[in-house]
């Protein structure tokens, strides 16, 4: 038999929300109020299983407890029936008889639909399965629903329908529901890992007149009062560099960023980041620090420093290995090591390799194609890659021993980056040519390269004490702690294309 055809469906829907409202008349006549005020449950559905689970199928309990909840289920057994009911915590039973509730009361309840969502006080029970149950002595209506759950429900597993209509597949997905909590207790374990260090929670602008921190094409808006075009941010970086210039020396951020990029498993245009700054440190200090703080956020959140993403282990047992950039290039036979520091040799070696490069690209700017090519994906680690070319970090301090690299580290978890940090460059004379050439780069067509930011220089002519910073992708730090292979698993309302018919 073919599947029903779409308008099939909406015509199947559109007859049953019909039913449902005039179900909702007919309450509405019989002097009942589908859309109450509030109900103030004292009891959630686990905290009914852990308190009632040593009871015997014969016992009799003389508590009242309150609980409320959306209808999933229901059974009507003549003069008994049972309902699934679903909270915050989980789902419970609740029984239901004529004899208790009264003639006209039960026959109320068959007014009631699967999505409705209830108030009930009862008695905790045993059933002869040996599942806790509540004996309902008062069942109220809190919220009529009038759509009905989409078919199949109970296995939603379309993703347009799920990250569209979240609510949806928050409402029938555990393991949704799972990640929202363990997201909460990253982004806790994160702010207080920092707090108990002396590090200071702020907050900086969101709309900026000069967007920078990263390389990234941004999103552009427009203050009418003021007259002048802004930004939405692309990181928060030179901001908080200010308030170091400003004499604080441990500050973070945790909040949101957005770039004007395609939309993929491992990016959306609006996503968070965890940015931190600590004078007197250096990139190395980092390192230390990011083992440490994933490290001990493992145990917490899996119990484990061993955690499985997809099929694999990924084994965050400190202390992490490191390679620099042209190591990594060499050991995994991307590059050979005459190649490394030959411009022309490299630009035709990408030409080769298929990666789109351009003539007037910069030895450094090679390197980094090939390696985001070639080695990225392969990097499973934890593992730190350091020492980026300089004219791709245009805010890192030079490496002392090789002028053309920078003091920065990324960190590779299952062939994604994580986070980004390096020990900052305070020397203004050396940053405003680094930003004059990015600017040469924007004018040459390079919608990502960095604007030229004169109060931030101003700011670094003031002096800013020698310090270190890092950027931590809270997305895809979830993706990893909860096995997520898609960011639109973790982010509640990720972007879509548009829907049709609701442009």
């Amino acid at each position: 038999m073919s599947e029903p055809s779409s308008n099939t469906q909406k015509r199947s829907s559109s007859s049953l929300i019909d039913v449902r409202l005039k179900k909702l008349a007919e309450l509405v006549e019989a002097g009942i109020q589908p859309y109450t005020s509030g109900f103030s449950p004292d009891t959630h559905s686990a905290e009914l299983k852990s308190k009632y689970s040593g009871i015997s199928e014969t016992e009799e309990i003389s508590d009242i407890v309150r609980l409320a909840g959306r209808i999933m289920a229901i059974r009507i057994l003549g003069k008994a029936s049972f309902m699934r009911v679903h909270d915050v915590s989980g789902d419970f039973q609740i029984y239901l008889g004529r004899d208790i509730l009264g003639s006209e009361e039960y026959s109320r309840f068959k007014k009631l639909d699967i999505g409705d969502i209830i108030g009930v006080s009862g008695t905790p029970f045993k059933t002869k399965t040996g599942e806790i149950t509540v004996l309902v002595k008062e069942l109220v209506l809190l919220t009529k629903s009038v759509r009905p759950l989409p078919e199949k429900w109970h296995g939603l597993s379309d993703v347009e329908i799920r990250y569209r209509q979240r609510y949806l597949d928050l409402m029938v997905n555990q393991t949704s529901r799972e990640i929202v909590v363990t997201r909460s207790r990253i982004v806790s374990y994160l702010r207080n890992f920092l707090a108990t260090r002396g590090f200071l929670e702020v907050e900086t602008p969101m709309m900026q007149t000069i967007p920078g921190g990263a390389t990234a094409r941004p999103f552009e808006t427009y203050h009418h009062a003021l007259s002048r075009q802004l930004y939405l941010r692309i990181a928060p970086e030179l901001y908080l560099k200010r308030l170091l210039v400003g004499g604080f020396d441990k500050i973070f951020e945790i909040n949101r960023n957005f770039r004007n990029e395609g939309i993929s498993t491992q990016h959306n245009p609006e996503f968070t980041m965890l940015e931190f700054y600590q004078a007197y440190r250096t990139y190395e200090d980092l390192i230390k620090l990011t083992e440490e703080m994933l490290s001990n956020l493992a145990l917490e959140i899996v119990g484990s420093f061993k955690l499985t993403y997809g099929d694999r282990e990924v084994d965050l047992t400190p202390p992490w290995p490191r390679i620099t950039v042209k190591e990594s290039l060499i050991e995994s036979g991307a590059l050979k090591p005459h190649e490394i520091e030959d411009r022309n040799a490299l630009f035709i070696k990408a030409m080769e390799m298929g990666i789109s490069v351009n003539k007037t690209d910069s030895l450094g700017k090679l390197l980094m194609a090939v390696f985001d090519e070639v080695v990225e994906t392969n990097l499973w680690g934890p593992v730190f890659v350091h020492q980026y070319p300089v004219d791709v970090s245009p805010l890192a301090r030079r490496n002392e021993e090789d002028p053309t690299a920078t003091d920065r580290f990324e960190l590779y978890i299952c062939g994604r980056e994580l986070a980004n940090a390096f020990t900052e460059l305070t020397d203004p004379v050396d940053q405003r040519n680094r930003f004059e050439e990015q600017v040469r780069a924007r004018q040459a067509g390079d919608e990502e390269a960095h604007f030229l930011d004169e109060d931030f220089l101003r700011a670094l002519e003031y002096g800013m004490p020698p310090a270190a910073g890092e950027g931590l992708g809270i997305d895809r730090l979830v993706m990893l702690l909860t096995n997520a292979q898609s960011i639109r698993e973790v982010i509640l309302f990720p972007h879509m294309r548009p829907e049709k018919g609701l442009e």
